[in-house]
Protein backbone atom coordinates (compact mmCIF):
# COMPACT_ATOMS: atom_id res chain seq x y z
CA UNK A 1 0.00 0.00 0.00
CA UNK A 2 1.26 3.53 -0.95
CA UNK A 3 2.11 6.02 2.00
CA UNK A 4 -0.34 9.27 2.20
CA UNK A 5 1.42 12.18 1.97
CA UNK A 6 0.32 15.59 4.00
CA UNK A 7 1.43 18.81 3.69
CA UNK A 8 1.06 22.10 6.19
CA UNK A 9 1.15 25.42 5.57
CA UNK A 10 2.27 27.34 8.53
CA UNK A 11 4.50 26.89 11.73
CA UNK A 12 2.18 28.82 14.50
CA UNK A 13 0.50 26.62 16.42
CA UNK A 14 -2.11 25.66 14.71
CA UNK A 15 0.14 24.34 12.16
CA UNK A 16 1.46 22.63 14.33
CA UNK A 17 -1.09 20.87 16.28
CA UNK A 18 -2.72 19.70 12.75
CA UNK A 19 0.89 18.25 11.77
CA UNK A 20 1.07 16.53 15.04
CA UNK A 21 -2.12 15.04 15.45
CA UNK A 22 -1.51 13.59 11.71
CA UNK A 23 0.89 11.72 12.32
CA UNK A 24 -0.66 10.72 15.84
CA UNK A 25 -3.64 9.48 14.24
CA UNK A 26 -1.65 8.37 11.01
CA UNK A 27 1.61 6.89 11.92
CA UNK A 28 2.29 5.09 8.62
CA UNK A 29 1.94 8.61 6.79
CA UNK A 30 4.18 11.14 5.57
CA UNK A 31 3.84 14.67 7.17
CA UNK A 32 5.58 17.87 6.07
CA UNK A 33 5.31 21.25 7.45
CA UNK A 34 6.37 24.52 5.64
CA UNK A 35 6.89 27.51 7.16
CA UNK A 36 7.89 31.13 5.78
CA UNK A 37 10.36 32.39 8.46
CA UNK A 38 13.77 31.13 10.28
CA UNK A 39 11.90 29.35 13.22
CA UNK A 40 8.28 28.47 14.34
CA UNK A 41 5.45 30.55 15.73
CA UNK A 42 7.02 34.05 14.80
CA UNK A 43 3.51 35.36 14.37
CA UNK A 44 0.29 35.01 15.93
CA UNK A 45 1.85 32.09 18.69
CA UNK A 46 4.15 33.95 20.16
CA UNK A 47 2.51 38.02 20.07
CA UNK A 48 -0.46 37.37 22.43
CA UNK A 49 -1.46 37.39 26.10
CA UNK A 50 -0.84 33.51 26.70
CA UNK A 51 -4.04 33.08 28.10
CA UNK A 52 -6.05 30.06 28.20
CA UNK A 53 -9.51 31.10 27.79
CA UNK A 54 -12.47 29.29 29.76
CA UNK A 55 -15.03 29.66 26.93
CA UNK A 56 -17.12 32.71 28.96
CA UNK A 57 -18.19 34.08 25.43
CA UNK A 58 -18.40 32.03 23.24
CA UNK A 59 -22.51 31.30 21.90
CA UNK A 60 -23.43 27.35 22.48
CA UNK A 61 -23.18 25.17 20.03
CA UNK A 62 -20.26 26.92 18.06
CA UNK A 63 -17.17 25.90 16.79
CA UNK A 64 -15.25 28.67 18.95
CA UNK A 65 -17.82 27.14 22.22
CA UNK A 66 -16.80 23.20 21.34
CA UNK A 67 -13.34 23.73 20.83
CA UNK A 68 -12.08 25.61 23.25
CA UNK A 69 -13.54 24.03 26.23
CA UNK A 70 -11.83 20.43 24.68
CA UNK A 71 -9.14 22.60 23.51
CA UNK A 72 -8.64 23.80 27.77
CA UNK A 73 -8.41 20.53 28.43
CA UNK A 74 -5.93 19.30 25.65
CA UNK A 75 -3.44 21.89 26.15
CA UNK A 76 -3.31 21.87 30.04
CA UNK A 77 -2.29 17.66 29.55
CA UNK A 78 0.08 18.97 27.00
CA UNK A 79 1.95 21.32 29.65
CA UNK A 80 1.64 18.72 32.08
CA UNK A 81 2.92 16.13 30.04
CA UNK A 82 6.16 18.34 29.09
CA UNK A 83 6.74 19.84 32.20
CA UNK A 84 5.68 23.06 30.64
CA UNK A 85 4.63 25.79 32.80
CA UNK A 86 0.44 25.91 33.02
CA UNK A 87 -0.76 28.47 36.05
CA UNK A 88 -4.41 28.88 36.59
CA UNK A 89 -4.32 32.19 38.00
CA UNK A 90 -7.79 32.87 37.18
CA UNK A 91 -9.59 35.73 36.07
CA UNK A 92 -12.77 37.56 37.10
CA UNK A 93 -14.58 40.25 33.99
CA UNK A 94 -15.71 43.52 36.09
CA UNK A 95 -18.36 45.37 35.16
CA UNK A 96 -18.63 48.94 36.88
CA UNK A 97 -22.23 50.11 36.30
CA UNK A 98 -25.76 48.36 36.27
CA UNK A 99 -25.83 48.55 32.15
CA UNK A 100 -22.39 46.27 32.23
CA UNK A 101 -24.04 44.25 34.96
CA UNK A 102 -26.84 43.30 32.99
CA UNK A 103 -24.35 42.26 30.57
CA UNK A 104 -22.05 40.93 32.76
CA UNK A 105 -25.41 38.17 33.40
CA UNK A 106 -25.64 37.31 30.03
CA UNK A 107 -22.13 35.84 30.00
CA UNK A 108 -23.02 34.38 32.94
CA UNK A 109 -25.63 32.23 31.27
CA UNK A 110 -23.03 31.36 28.33
CA UNK A 111 -20.60 30.20 31.00
CA UNK A 112 -23.10 27.77 31.90
CA UNK A 113 -24.14 27.06 29.15
CA UNK A 114 -20.40 26.34 27.83
CA UNK A 115 -19.83 24.18 31.27
CA UNK A 116 -16.99 26.16 32.41
CA UNK A 117 -16.15 24.93 35.70
CA UNK A 118 -16.43 26.64 39.05
CA UNK A 119 -17.75 30.12 37.03
CA UNK A 120 -19.92 32.24 39.90
CA UNK A 121 -20.90 35.81 40.42
CA UNK A 122 -19.31 38.36 42.54
CA UNK A 123 -21.07 41.87 44.33
CA UNK A 124 -19.66 44.18 46.29
CA UNK A 125 -16.85 42.97 48.32
CA UNK A 126 -16.86 39.71 47.35
CA UNK A 127 -14.76 40.79 44.21
CA UNK A 128 -12.10 41.94 46.75
CA UNK A 129 -11.83 38.44 48.35
CA UNK A 130 -10.20 37.32 44.66
CA UNK A 131 -8.89 40.46 43.32
CA UNK A 132 -8.30 43.23 46.48
CA UNK A 133 -7.83 45.89 44.66
CA UNK A 134 -10.44 45.67 42.10
CA UNK A 135 -13.13 47.69 42.23
CA UNK A 136 -16.86 47.37 40.73
CA UNK A 137 -20.31 46.59 41.42
CA UNK A 138 -20.42 42.78 40.19
CA UNK A 139 -17.99 40.44 38.76
CA UNK A 140 -17.88 37.24 36.92
CA UNK A 141 -15.33 35.07 38.21
CA UNK A 142 -13.32 31.82 36.33
CA UNK A 143 -11.04 30.38 38.64
CA UNK A 144 -9.84 28.16 35.80
CA UNK A 145 -8.60 30.62 33.79
CA UNK A 146 -4.56 29.68 33.17
CA UNK A 147 -1.79 31.60 31.58
CA UNK A 148 0.65 29.63 29.34
CA UNK A 149 3.70 30.53 26.82
CA UNK A 150 2.05 29.51 23.57
CA UNK A 151 5.12 29.99 21.88
CA UNK A 152 6.82 26.93 23.83
CA UNK A 153 3.92 24.75 23.71
CA UNK A 154 4.51 25.19 19.84
CA UNK A 155 8.33 25.01 20.07
CA UNK A 156 7.35 21.39 21.78
CA UNK A 157 4.88 20.58 19.45
CA UNK A 158 6.87 20.79 16.60
CA UNK A 159 10.44 18.94 18.52
CA UNK A 160 7.51 16.11 18.85
CA UNK A 161 6.76 16.40 15.13
CA UNK A 162 10.06 15.53 14.05
CA UNK A 163 10.23 13.15 16.31
CA UNK A 164 7.25 11.23 14.87
CA UNK A 165 8.89 11.11 11.76
CA UNK A 166 7.38 14.58 10.36
CA UNK A 167 9.67 16.77 8.24
CA UNK A 168 9.49 20.68 8.93
CA UNK A 169 11.15 22.89 6.14
CA UNK A 170 11.61 26.28 7.58
CA UNK A 171 12.33 29.42 5.41
CA UNK A 172 9.93 28.05 3.06
CA UNK A 173 6.77 30.69 1.69
CA UNK A 174 3.94 28.90 0.31
CA UNK A 175 2.54 31.10 -2.40
CA UNK A 176 -0.59 28.41 -3.84
CA UNK A 177 -1.71 25.06 -3.21
CA UNK A 178 -2.56 23.54 -6.72
CA UNK A 179 -5.20 20.82 -7.54
CA UNK A 180 -3.79 18.52 -10.40
CA UNK A 181 -4.40 14.68 -11.31
CA UNK A 182 -1.03 13.90 -10.03
CA UNK A 183 -1.89 15.02 -6.16
CA UNK A 184 -1.44 18.33 -4.22
CA UNK A 185 2.12 20.57 -5.88
CA UNK A 186 2.99 23.41 -3.14
CA UNK A 187 4.15 26.57 -5.14
CA UNK A 188 6.88 28.23 -3.24
CA UNK A 189 7.48 32.15 -2.90
CA UNK A 190 8.90 32.82 -6.34
CA UNK A 191 7.11 30.15 -8.21
CA UNK A 192 9.23 27.31 -7.61
CA UNK A 193 7.86 24.54 -7.58
CA UNK A 194 8.51 21.94 -4.75
CA UNK A 195 9.87 18.13 -5.71
CA UNK A 196 7.18 16.43 -4.04
CA UNK A 197 3.29 15.98 -4.31
CA UNK A 198 1.18 15.32 -1.91
CA UNK A 199 -2.70 13.80 -1.10
CA UNK A 200 -4.31 15.94 1.40
CA UNK A 201 -2.68 19.56 2.30
CA UNK A 202 -3.99 22.00 5.06
CA UNK A 203 -3.77 25.42 5.21
CA UNK A 204 -3.02 27.00 8.68
CA UNK A 205 -1.26 30.52 7.38
CA UNK A 206 -2.86 33.20 9.93
CA UNK A 207 -2.45 36.96 8.76
CA UNK A 208 -1.76 35.13 5.34
CA UNK A 209 -4.42 32.67 5.45
CA UNK A 210 -7.50 35.02 2.99
CA UNK A 211 -4.28 35.10 0.19
CA UNK A 212 -3.20 31.64 0.17
CA UNK A 213 -6.59 30.63 0.01
CA UNK A 214 -7.96 32.44 -2.74
CA UNK A 215 -4.37 31.45 -4.74
CA UNK A 216 -5.25 28.15 -4.18
CA UNK A 217 -8.64 28.21 -5.43
CA UNK A 218 -10.99 29.39 -2.82
CA UNK A 219 -13.66 32.02 -2.45
CA UNK A 220 -12.33 35.66 -2.09
CA UNK A 221 -14.24 35.96 1.17
CA UNK A 222 -13.48 36.31 4.17
CA UNK A 223 -10.74 38.77 3.77
CA UNK A 224 -8.36 39.30 6.61
CA UNK A 225 -8.43 42.67 8.25
CA UNK A 226 -4.91 43.39 10.65
CA UNK A 227 -5.57 45.17 13.99
CA UNK A 228 -2.93 45.39 16.37
CA UNK A 229 -3.21 45.52 20.18
CA UNK A 230 -0.51 47.27 22.07
CA UNK A 231 0.38 45.76 25.52
CA UNK A 232 2.72 47.47 28.22
CA UNK A 233 4.47 45.80 31.12
CA UNK A 234 4.00 47.32 34.99
CA UNK A 235 6.94 48.09 36.66
CA UNK A 236 7.93 45.45 38.80
CA UNK A 237 6.89 47.58 42.27
CA UNK A 238 3.56 47.58 40.42
CA UNK A 239 3.24 44.03 39.71
CA UNK A 240 1.77 42.44 42.82
CA UNK A 241 -1.62 44.45 43.06
CA UNK A 242 -3.16 42.15 40.48
CA UNK A 243 -3.36 38.78 41.28
CA UNK A 244 -4.47 37.13 38.01
CA UNK A 245 -6.93 38.51 35.13
CA UNK A 246 -9.18 41.57 35.13
CA UNK A 247 -11.35 42.28 32.18
CA UNK A 248 -13.61 44.80 31.52
CA UNK A 249 -17.20 43.33 30.46
CA UNK A 250 -17.27 43.26 26.69
CA UNK A 251 -19.20 45.76 24.54
CA UNK A 252 -21.81 44.12 21.88
CA UNK A 253 -21.39 46.80 19.31
CA UNK A 254 -17.47 46.27 19.36
CA UNK A 255 -16.02 43.13 18.78
CA UNK A 256 -12.62 43.12 20.67
CA UNK A 257 -12.71 42.80 24.37
CA UNK A 258 -11.24 46.23 25.82
CA UNK A 259 -7.77 46.99 28.03
CA UNK A 260 -7.46 44.99 30.49
CA UNK A 261 -4.98 43.39 33.67
CA UNK A 262 -3.21 39.96 32.39
CA UNK A 263 -0.54 38.40 34.52
CA UNK A 264 2.30 36.76 32.31
CA UNK A 265 3.44 33.22 32.57
CA UNK A 266 7.04 34.81 33.69
CA UNK A 267 5.31 36.65 36.87
CA UNK A 268 5.04 40.02 35.02
CA UNK A 269 1.80 42.01 34.58
CA UNK A 270 1.04 43.79 31.43
CA UNK A 271 -2.29 45.87 30.33
CA UNK A 272 -3.67 45.40 26.99
CA UNK A 273 -4.48 45.09 24.61
CA UNK A 274 -6.42 48.08 22.73
CA UNK A 275 -7.44 47.72 19.00
CA UNK A 276 -7.05 49.33 16.18
CA UNK A 277 -6.37 49.29 12.55
CA UNK A 278 -2.29 47.91 11.40
CA UNK A 279 -0.28 49.49 9.09
CA UNK A 280 0.01 45.90 8.14
CA UNK A 281 0.10 42.07 8.63
CA UNK A 282 2.88 41.74 10.29
CA UNK A 283 3.63 45.52 11.83
CA UNK A 284 4.80 44.16 15.41
CA UNK A 285 6.69 47.70 15.74
CA UNK A 286 4.01 50.32 14.83
CA UNK A 287 6.90 51.69 12.73
CA UNK A 288 6.08 50.25 9.49
CA UNK A 289 3.80 50.36 6.63
CA UNK A 290 2.95 48.09 4.18
CA UNK A 291 1.21 49.50 1.20
CA UNK A 292 0.03 45.90 0.46
CA UNK A 293 -1.87 45.23 3.50
CA UNK A 294 -3.56 48.83 3.13
CA UNK A 295 -4.26 48.70 -0.12
CA UNK A 296 -6.07 45.33 0.72
CA UNK A 297 -8.48 46.73 2.79
CA UNK A 298 -8.99 50.16 1.73
CA UNK A 299 -9.97 48.53 -1.31
CA UNK A 300 -12.28 45.57 0.18
CA UNK A 301 -16.02 46.63 0.69
CA UNK A 302 -16.25 45.33 3.41
CA UNK A 303 -14.16 47.29 5.59
CA UNK A 304 -15.91 50.58 4.97
CA UNK A 305 -18.73 49.58 5.73
CA UNK A 306 -17.23 48.01 9.17
CA UNK A 307 -15.48 51.37 9.77
CA UNK A 308 -19.15 53.62 9.09
CA UNK A 309 -20.47 51.18 11.99
CA UNK A 310 -17.52 51.33 14.36
CA UNK A 311 -16.81 54.94 14.38
CA UNK A 312 -17.25 56.16 18.44
CA UNK A 313 -15.90 52.95 19.32
CA UNK A 314 -12.86 53.62 16.90
CA UNK A 315 -12.37 57.06 18.68
CA UNK A 316 -11.97 55.76 22.07
CA UNK A 317 -9.53 53.05 21.13
CA UNK A 318 -7.59 56.13 18.96
CA UNK A 319 -6.96 57.49 22.42
CA UNK A 320 -5.30 54.67 23.62
CA UNK A 321 -2.90 54.56 20.59
CA UNK A 322 -2.44 58.08 20.60
CA UNK A 323 -1.75 58.47 24.53
CA UNK A 324 0.27 56.17 27.12
CA UNK A 325 -2.07 57.89 30.31
CA UNK A 326 -5.74 57.25 28.19
CA UNK A 327 -4.49 53.86 28.09
CA UNK A 328 -3.27 53.50 31.76
CA UNK A 329 -6.40 55.26 32.31
CA UNK A 330 -8.97 52.77 30.50
CA UNK A 331 -6.96 50.09 32.48
CA UNK A 332 -7.17 51.82 36.40
CA UNK A 333 -10.51 52.38 36.35
CA UNK A 334 -10.78 48.41 37.52
CA UNK A 335 -7.63 49.49 40.27
CA UNK A 336 -7.47 52.95 41.15
CA UNK A 337 -4.54 52.04 43.18
CA UNK A 338 -2.04 51.84 40.18
CA UNK A 339 -3.61 55.34 39.02
CA UNK A 340 0.49 56.33 39.28
CA UNK A 341 1.83 53.01 37.69
CA UNK A 342 4.98 53.17 35.48
CA UNK A 343 4.61 51.03 32.80
CA UNK A 344 7.17 49.96 29.74
CA UNK A 345 6.10 49.02 26.13
CA UNK A 346 6.24 45.71 24.88
CA UNK A 347 5.78 43.95 21.68
CA UNK A 348 2.39 44.33 19.55
CA UNK A 349 0.39 41.69 18.74
CA UNK A 350 -1.51 41.67 15.22
CA UNK A 351 -5.56 39.97 15.64
CA UNK A 352 -5.83 38.53 11.88
CA UNK A 353 -9.84 39.13 11.88
CA UNK A 354 -11.29 37.91 8.78
CA UNK A 355 -14.09 40.27 7.80
CA UNK A 356 -17.51 39.80 5.42
CA UNK A 357 -18.35 41.79 2.41
CA UNK A 358 -21.16 43.70 4.47
CA UNK A 359 -18.45 44.59 7.03
CA UNK A 360 -19.44 42.02 9.71
CA UNK A 361 -16.73 40.19 11.49
CA UNK A 362 -16.63 36.45 11.17
CA UNK A 363 -17.40 35.18 15.00
CA UNK A 364 -16.99 31.70 14.70
CA UNK A 365 -14.28 29.45 13.88
CA UNK A 366 -14.24 29.08 9.86
CA UNK A 367 -12.51 26.07 8.29
CA UNK A 368 -13.65 24.94 4.64
CA UNK A 369 -12.40 22.29 2.46
CA UNK A 370 -12.04 22.30 -1.18
CA UNK A 371 -11.20 18.70 -2.35
CA UNK A 372 -8.26 17.45 -0.62
CA UNK A 373 -7.27 20.82 0.64
CA UNK A 374 -8.11 22.69 3.81
CA UNK A 375 -8.26 25.91 4.83
CA UNK A 376 -8.71 27.68 8.18
CA UNK A 377 -10.24 30.77 7.50
CA UNK A 378 -10.40 32.51 10.74
CA UNK A 379 -8.89 31.22 14.20
CA UNK A 380 -8.26 34.24 15.85
CA UNK A 381 -8.87 34.03 19.88
CA UNK A 382 -9.54 31.78 21.24
CA UNK A 383 -7.40 30.59 18.70
CA UNK A 384 -3.91 29.34 20.66
CA UNK A 385 -6.40 28.04 23.38
CA UNK A 386 -8.32 26.03 20.98
CA UNK A 387 -5.46 24.70 18.76
CA UNK A 388 -4.98 21.15 19.43
CA UNK A 389 -8.72 20.68 19.41
CA UNK A 390 -9.06 22.38 16.23
CA UNK A 391 -6.25 19.78 15.17
CA UNK A 392 -8.82 16.76 16.58
CA UNK A 393 -11.59 18.53 14.51
CA UNK A 394 -9.75 18.69 11.51
CA UNK A 395 -8.11 15.82 11.01
CA UNK A 396 -10.99 13.60 12.28
CA UNK A 397 -13.93 15.54 11.04
CA UNK A 398 -13.05 17.83 7.81
CA UNK A 399 -10.45 16.58 6.21
CA UNK A 400 -11.30 13.27 3.83
CA UNK A 401 -10.13 9.86 5.25
CA UNK A 402 -7.33 8.05 3.15
CA UNK A 403 -8.79 4.82 1.87
CA UNK A 404 -7.12 1.62 2.80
Amino acid sequence: MSVVKYTVIGGGINGLAVARQLLLDHPDAKVTLFEKEASVAQHQTSHNSGVVHAGLYYAKGSLKARLCRRGVHLIREYCKTHNLPYDECGKVVVALNAVEEERLQRLYKIALDNEVPDVRMLYGDEIKEVEPNCIGVAALHSPTTAIVSYESIAKKIAEEIESLGGTIHLSSEVEALKNEAGGIRVILKGGKVYDDTFDYAVSCSGLQSDRLAINSGDEASPKIVPFFGQYFVLDDEFTHDVKGLIYPVPDPKYPFLGVHFTKRIDGKMTIGPNAFLSFGRENYTGKNFNAKDIFDYLTYPGFWKFSLRNLPAAVRESKTVLSKQSFIDEATKYVPSLSKMTVQPATRGIRAQAMNKDGSLVDDFVVRKEGNITHIRNAPSPGATSSMAIAEYIVREVMPQPQA
